[in-house]
């Protein structure tokens, strides 16, 4: 199934998308109305809720409808940075023991098609095309066999990435959580859907130039240890995001560098996901106080 969050005639829903139309959830008495819930809520739900759509959902069309960010607000946005040796090689640097993780600030989720921000701070805005998957449900220690239990499904993140904000921190974080700066989507895929997460091409073009290209084979620590690593530090929770990291290609390795600006559209594209599309504007001003 293609979970998504949407809004229509002013009311912001969630569905499962299915060809060119979005089915409602919230039409089925007593079913969830919000993404994290419908998640918590557990496999068996989501089972049930596959052989009622048709028959129990509200249809509207796809044309129809905006598609939101799956989950408006995640619980935790964590990213992790140095995940593929092409990327680690473009910046000169050696593979490392540990992966880096850093958390992207939750209020960086933006919608699959809804516009990037260019902040009046920096001219150094970069994209990073990425893997992203989903928790469904609450977990500790997770051993990297069993990781596949707790992922709800997997989207398309665009790390987008404020490159001077984040050499300014160890923690890459103010670089890496501009508002609007995290658009993930366009749906949550579940597992049975995707078939083996790590064999997925990944594909980014910025104004139809091809910028990445890479497969998810190649990462270094793969969904289900990342899992593992970050369960034995910290609870897990039904609508965490955890977007595994970027190949090479980032404007900021190119010769000369080349950051986004007002007028490009970013597009990422990743096997039996799909595509989001993010064109960048100006930093508005009604975003200040």
């Amino acid at each position: 199934m293609k979970l998504v969050t949407f809004t229509h005639m002013g009311e912001t829903r969630i569905g499962v998308a299915s060809g060119n139309y979005v089915y409602a959830i919230g039409s089925i008495p007593g079913y969830p109305r919000e993404m994290t819930e419908l998640l918590a809520a557990g496999q068996a739900l989501l089972g049930d809720l596959a052989s009622r759509i048709e028959r129990h959902c509200e249809r509207i069309a796809l044309a129809d409808i905006h598609l939101e960010a799956p989950l408006l607000r995640p619980p935790k946005f964590l990213a992790i940075g140095l995940n593929y040796a092409d990327h680690i090689t473009e910046k000169g640097g050696s593979r490392p023991a540990f992966p880096t993780i850093f958390n992207k600030q939750s209020t960086c989720a933006n919608g699959p098609y809804d516009p990037i921000h260019k902040p009046g701070v920096s001219e150094q805005v970069d994209y990073e095309g990425e893997l992203g998957f989903v928790i469904r449900r609450r977990c500790r220690h997770v051993p990297a066999a069993r990781a596949p239990e707790v992922i709800a499904g997997y989207l398309i993140v665009n790390d987008v990435s404020v490159r001077d904000w984040q050499a300014r921190s160890p923690t890459l974080t103010l670089g890496k959580s501009f508002d609007t700066h995290g658009p993930i989507g366009p749906w949550i895929v579940t597992p049975d859907e995707i078939g083996d997460p790590h064999a997925l091409g990944v594909r980014t073009y910025v104004n139809g130039e091809p910028r990445q290209t890479f497969n998810t084979r190649d990462m270094i620590w793969n969904c289900y240890r990342l899992v593992e690593l970050l369960s034995t530090v910290f609870t897990l929770e039904p609508g965490d995001v955890i977007s595994t990291g970027t190949g090479r290609g980032v404007g900021m390795r190119r010769d000369p560098p080349s950051f986004l600006q007002p007028g490009d559209v970013v597009r990422i594209e990743i096997d039996a996901i799909g595509a989001i599309e993010n064109r960048v504007i100006e930093e508005p001003a009604d975003a200040t106080m």
